[in-house]
């Protein structure tokens, strides 16, 4: 019994910390959240893609546990806000970073 016992907590206990390595931080995104952050840029990337009035090809997005950060060089000024409109319109956008300069 005391072999199955051993056995059974460092079971437990190699469970536990395979657990604990996938849980997020401040600064890391569990492995759940990160998918989630892929879906949600993807999202974000076809949004602007579908959006007439912008060049995909001139933004990037990146996300992070559901905040979007918006980055990259437009010709007009108008075309900063409507990426972080088309952004904040996406589900599973928490928030928009917006970092996009005009040229």
């Amino acid at each position: 019994m005391k072999i199955a016992h051993k056995i059974a907590t460092a079971l437990f206990t190699v469970s536990l910390l395979a657990t604990a390595g996938c849980a997020s931080t401040a600064t890391k995104s569990g492995t759940g959240e990160y998918v989630d952050d892929t879906i949600v840029t993807g999202k974000v990337k076809a949004a602007i893609v579908n959006e007439p009035t912008l060049k995909a090809t001139e933004i990037n997005v990146e996300t992070f546990k559901g905040v979007v950060q918006l980055s990259g060089f437009v010709a007009q000024p108008a075309d900063v806000a409507k990426a972080g409109e088309v952004a904040r319109s996406v589900k599973g956008v928490s928030s928009v970073k917006n970092d996009i300069r005009v040229k």
